[in-house]
C-alpha cells in the first residue's frame, strides 16, 4: 500500500508519501517565513509529484489518499481538500478525511508518553483564539478512542480550565502553543509543558496522515469536509450585517 498525505490547514504545505511494504516515508514541505502567505495553491501539487519522484514511484502506484480536514485556515482547508477529492475521483482511489489536532498528536505521542503526560493539540485560531484537542498517547491512534479534550475552538486564556483536572499533565505541541506560551503555562499552574519552539513536535506533518490512515476507513468523496469548529470570517460579517440592519428598522 502507497498512501499519499496532504495538509494545507496551516500556514505550512505538506505532502507525504507512506510505503508501507517497504516501510519507506518522504515527506516534502513549504513552511513561509513569518509575515509571507501561505503557498498552499502553487506549492501543494508540486510538494506530492516531488516527494513521489524521491520515492521513485508515480500517481499509478498510489492505493490511498489521506487528506487533513482541520480544522484550521478556511482558504487552506478548501484547497486541500478539494485537491484531495478531485485527485481521488479521478484516479479513482480511496480517500480518507483525517483530523489535523490528530495527526499532530499522534506525532507527539511518543515523546508525551516518555514525559508521563497526555498530549495536548494547540492549533492558532486566530481572534485571540485557539483550536485543541487532547489524548492519551496510547489512544491517539485508535479511531474508537474518546479524546480527553473534543476538537474544539476557544481562548487560550480558557484552555487550561477546560483539561480535565489534576494529576493530568499535558506535553502541547502546535503553532497555537508556541504563540500562546506565556498565556498557557501561566493558566496551566505547571501542569503544561511546551517544547522549544523550534522543536519538530510543532509542526504538522503529513507522515502523520498517512499512519493514521492505515487504521481509517475509506470515505465517499463527498463526505470528506473541512472540519471548522466555527463559522468563517465572512460569515460573521454578514451576519453582524444583517443583525445591525434588523436592528436599526423601525
Amino acid at each position: 500500500m502507497l498512501i499519499l498525505g496532504l495538509d494545507t490547514a496551516t500556514r505550512a504545505t505538506t505532502a507525504a508519501l507512506l510505503n508501507l511494504e517497504a516501510g519507506t516515508v518522504v515527506e516534502r514541505r513549504d513552511d513561509p517565513p513569518g509575515g509571507q502567505r501561505p503557498r498552499h495553491t502553487t506549492r501543494l501539487l508540486a510538494l506530492a509529484v516531488e516527494a513521489m519522484l524521491e520515492a521513485g514511484c508515480g500517481w499509478e502506484d498510489i492505493t490511498r489518499i489521506a487528506v487533513g480536514v482541520g480544522p484550521g485556515t478556511f482558504t487552506g482547508l478548501r484547497i486541500g481538500v478539494s485537491t484531495a477529492r478531485a485527485l481521488a475521483a479521478a484516479r479513482g482511489l480511496p480517500l480518507v478525511g483525517v483530523s489535523t489536532l490528530r495527526s499532530l498528536a499522534h506525532g507527539a505521542a511518543a515523546a508525551a508518553a516518555s514525559e508521563g503526560r497526555a498530549v495536548l493539540s494547540v492549533l492558532d485560531a486566530r481572534r485571540a483564539e485557539v483550536f485543541a484537542a487532547a489524548w492519551s498517547p496510547g489512544t491517539v491512534a485508535d479511531p474508537d478512542a474518546r479524546p480527553l479534550l473534543a476538537p474544539c475552538a476557544l481562548s487560550p486564556e480558557d484552555l487550561a480550565g477546560a483539561l480535565p483536572g489534576p494529576p493530568t499533565t499535558w506535553l502541547a505541541v502546535g503553532e497555537g502553543a508556541v504563540e500562546f506560551r506565556t498565556v498557557l503555562e501561566r493558566s496551566g499552574d505547571g501542569r503544561i509543558l511546551i517544547p522549544d519552539n523550534g522543536s519538530e513536535l510543532h509542526r504538522v506533518s503529513a507522515i502523520d496522515h498517512c499512519r493514521l490512515a492505515i487504521g481509517l476507513p475509506s470515505q465517499n468523496h463527498s463526505d470528506v469536509r473541512p472540519a471548522y469548529l466555527r463559522l468563517p470570517d465572512a460569515e460573521l460579517t454578514l451576519r453582524a450585517r444583517a443583525s445591525a440592519r434588523a436592528s436599526s428598522d423601525p
